[in-house]
């Protein structure tokens, strides 16, 4: 291959993709390959990794992906069936992440469908009770997120799965990071591998992402938010960050008093409500969703016993909120709550400004979170070779001095019981449309 050759990049109908799946990333509206689409995607038709494939006159399950989260399963699922509409017949792709019964899965598995998406406990209770058996089958296996797998605590899974695959199959890795966990899980599943290290920033740049921040202490927080919204300053799709689930909900309330329609996303709710919402701010219904961002929450330096103390309710460790799920054309990211690290900052900031879209992130900042606003800009500077990257948002409150009148009593009005009542009433509204959306 040429010098020439190489620096010049390969569009999706270069790369010797089936006519039918070139068809199905025109659906979706996608134009030129991204960084890692470009690099990997000739590897993978390569069969890197895998014996030559023979053609077989029967079903069965070729490809199994594995994913952290069930609504990045159900989103992972989603593309699939869009890039396969046009050989649907061919193809078949289930996602069997949802937490039934397993006898409810069980008649989707015995037709063997040719893709498999899964969390690596959903697809090992079922390889377990006998209703999976990909052993002679299996091609390819997929794992997205890889960096969180063994964080959401699927180290002892994934070991326990091995032995039902095959021993040789084609393996695939996508990790924003190089973690001990990653090479950990890589020495699991690869046995050859090409490692592809993407030289892509962590952020778009400055003149498509503007970062702002505005210092205030919580009642300020308040009363500035529902200006901006209510003034019409802030436009366009929007998630709000905050550091605690019991914050998502008052800040709910809060709006809800102001006629500010929003839904929450946060571990707690079941995953099904969880992939609902996101699918009803995706459509466009809620232009406004409040997200707790649980891994930011996880404080190494804290006892075993302090961290039993403040999270006594039941998560969901199949769920996230910042990494991963695909939040469509936001325009803007609030950090009401300032993120308890760089990586989380990175990673909501990251939900905004993709692809050529135009995004803004803009941080409330009290004192205490001061020192953790210079450790996210240090770090920014230098991966933009020391400029600046925060901007001061021009905002004066008390030229708006009754909308802080107002927003003093309405958040005070949203009180613990409150939002405790508030939380039951979200899951069991949330269920019943779920229900009606299924037709039951």
């Amino acid at each position: 291959m040429t010098e020439e050759n190489e620096e010049k990049p390969k569009n999706f109908h270069e790369m010797e993709i089936d006519d039918r799946i070139l068809k199905g990333i025109a659906k979706l509206g996608w134009q030129t390959p991204t960084l890692i689409q470009e690099q990997a995607i000739p590897l993978l038709l390569e069969g890197k990794d895998v014996l030559p494939k023979q053609t077989t006159t029967h079903q069965e399950v070729k490809a199994i992906i594995l994913a952290p989260s069930k609504e990045l399963c159900s989103q992972i699922c989603k593309v699939m069936k869009d890039l396969t509409i046009k050989c649907s017949r061919e193809i078949r792709c289930i996602d069997i992440s949802a937490q039934v019964d397993l006898a409810i899965q069980k008649p989707m598995l015995v037709e063997k469908p040719d893709i498999i998406v899964s969390t690596p406990a959903r697809i090992l209770q079922h390889a377990k009770a006998s209703n999976l058996n990909v052993k002679q089958s299996l091609e390819m296996l997929v794992i997205d997120e890889a960096d969180l797998i063994f964080s959401f605590g699927y180290e002892n899974e994934v070991k326990e799965l091995l032995p039902f695959f095959p021993k040789i199959y084609q393996a695939i890795l996508a990790s924003a990071t190089l973690s001990e966990d990653v090479k950990n899980l890589k020495s699991l599943v690869l046995h050859n591998p090409v490692t592809l290290k993407l030289n892509e920033p962590d952020l778009a740049p400055s003149s498509q992402l503007t970062h702002y921040h505005l210092n205030a202490e919580e009642m300020d927080k308040a009363s500035i938010l529902y200006a901006l919204l209510k003034l019409h300053l802030i436009r366009g799709k929007s998630i709000i960050f905050v550091n605690t689930v019991d914050k998502c909900y008052k800040i709910k309330l809060y709006l809800e008093q102001f006629g500010i329609k929003t839904c929450v996303l946060n571990s707690e709710l079941p995953a099904k409500i969880r992939c609902h919402s996101v699918n009803q701010f995706n459509q466009g219904i809620y232009d406004i969703i409040i997200a707790s961002d649980e891994k930011a929450l996880e404080n190494p330096g804290e006892s075993q016993d302090n961290k039993t103390k403040k999270s006594k309710r039941r998560k969901d460790k199949e769920s996230g909120v910042s990494r991963g799920i695909d939040f469509q054309c936001v325009a803007n990211v609030i950090n009401f709550d300032f993120p308890l690290d760089i990586e989380s900052y990175i990673h909501r900031a990251g939900r905004t400004a993709r692809g050529n879209n135009q995004g803004s992130v803009l941080s409330f900042v009290s004192i205490k979170e001061q020192e953790l606003l210079k450790a996210v800009e240090t770090h920014l500077q230098g991966k933009q070779s020391g400029e600046s990257v925060f901007q001061t948002y021009q905002f004066k409150l008390e030229e708006v001095e009754a909308f802080r009148y107002r927003a003093r009593d309405a958040w005070r009005a949203a009180t613990k019981i409150a939002v405790r009542e508030a939380r039951l009433k979200e899951i069991k509204q949330e269920i019943f449309n779920c229900q009606k959306v299924e037709g039951k």
